[in-house]
């Protein structure tokens, strides 16, 4: 038996296994005991630890991907959500081709400082490759402090000494403003995440500059909140759809495919048709936005493309002593399916 195996079994990462057969902090204690007993259960034996003398090298060529998890987007499952595995394997992809070698650690953000400081005295990277999605500037100074040699994905701070290359949001969601007006939509709704993040601000900036450069705004009635991790239908939403189901917007952009999968979900429980009724326009392009009925439009986020850029200004700043940060956005690309539809008028509207 192996780790994968005991995190499948367990329904958690292999990050949160690894913690937990080794007594670290980071997993709940629900977890802990729950992987221990599998463990123990299937007569799993684990590999010795390499002490940090053991294995340090001056010139290690390991490179640390770390993701600080949390209550909100990056929990401890945080693997099996389909946009950080793409990015893991597209970074994993990238490294392999450089001679560099890439682990992926996880620590809770509790014990950020003291977590991030064992894991590079245990064994020492040459670099970190920070998950910055959920982290404010004070986090990522922590993370900085110990291993200066870092990059920032998924989030940016114009004002920080320290690199990031992330998409490009605002152009992203502008992207899908400009298509949904296009296709005749003037009633638009904005399904927003209801845990907030850079990336979501950024959406909303987006998208709100796009309609409003063509005289159109949002009604009030017409923000709704969602939760951006769960992709089944959800209640609170379902229930504000049922009070005005005679005054619907024509379409919906999510700032997010899970949540737009989950809105699709909803509607379609609730009797509204996807597009007939309402366009939706997620954002990440995900796998599952091509097996959802219908098959969703939505924003592509070039993950190949941040992996490269990441990894090779990470690998120049280590090689090169380049001490120059970047602050990099790579932009997105519109992908159409068929969850968004022209505006078809009503004879009202047309004699109007």
């Amino acid at each position: 038996m192996k780790i994968d195996d005991i995190a499948k079994l367990a329904n958690v990462s292999k990050s949160a296994v690894s913690l937990a057969l080794n007594g670290k902090n980071g997993v709940s204690q629900k977890t802990r005991e729950k992987v221990l007993r599998i463990a123990q259960e299937h007569g799993y034996i684990p590999r010795p630890i390499i002490k940090a003398d053991q294995f340090f090298q001056p010139n290690t060529k390991l490179l640390r991907f770390v993701a600080i998890t949390n209550a909100g987007i990056v929990t401890e499952q945080y693997e099996s959500l389909p946009f950080f595995t793409d990015l893991i394997h597209n970074l994993d992809k990238q490294i392999g081709t450089s001679g560099y070698s890439l682990m992926v650690s996880s620590i809770s953000i509790d014990n950020l400082q003291d977590e991030i400081t064992r894991l590079e005295q245990e064994q020492k990277s040459a670099g970190i490759l920070l998950l910055g999605t959920n982290l404010t500037p004070e986090q990522i100074n922590l993370v900085a402090s110990v291993q200066p040699n870092i990059v920032v994905l998924d989030t940016c701070f114009e004002t920080m000494d320290v690199s990031f290359v992330v998409m490009n949001n605002v152009y992203g969601a502008y992207q899908a403003g400009q298509y949904l007006m296009e296709l005749g939509h003037q009633q638009i709704g904005y399904v927003g995440s209801n845990t907030r993040m850079y990336n979501f601000d950024m959406r909303k900036k987006g998208f709100l500059q796009a309609l409003s450069e063509n005289g159109l705004k949002i009604a009030e009635t017409n923000f709704f909140s969602v939760s951006p991790t769960v992709i089944s239908s959800q209640d609170a939403f379902k229930e504000k759809i049922k009070k005005r189901l005679n005054q619907m917007p024509s379409a919906l952009f999510c700032e997010a495919d899970y949540m737009a999968i989950s809105v699709i979900k909803s509607l379609t429980e609730l009797g509204v048709r996807v597009p007939d009724d309402v366009s939706v326009i997620g954002f990440d392009n995900i796998f599952e936005s091509q097996v959802i009925t219908p098959e969703l439009t939505t924003i592509h986020v070039k993950k190949d493309r941040i992996a490269l850029q990441a990894v090779e200004k990470l690998i120049k700043q280590i090689e090169n002593n380049d001490t120059d940060k970047i602050k990099l956005f790579v932009d997105t690309e519109l992908i159409e399916r068929k969850s968004c539809v022209v505006f078809a008028h009503t004879e009202n509207e047309i004699r109007a």
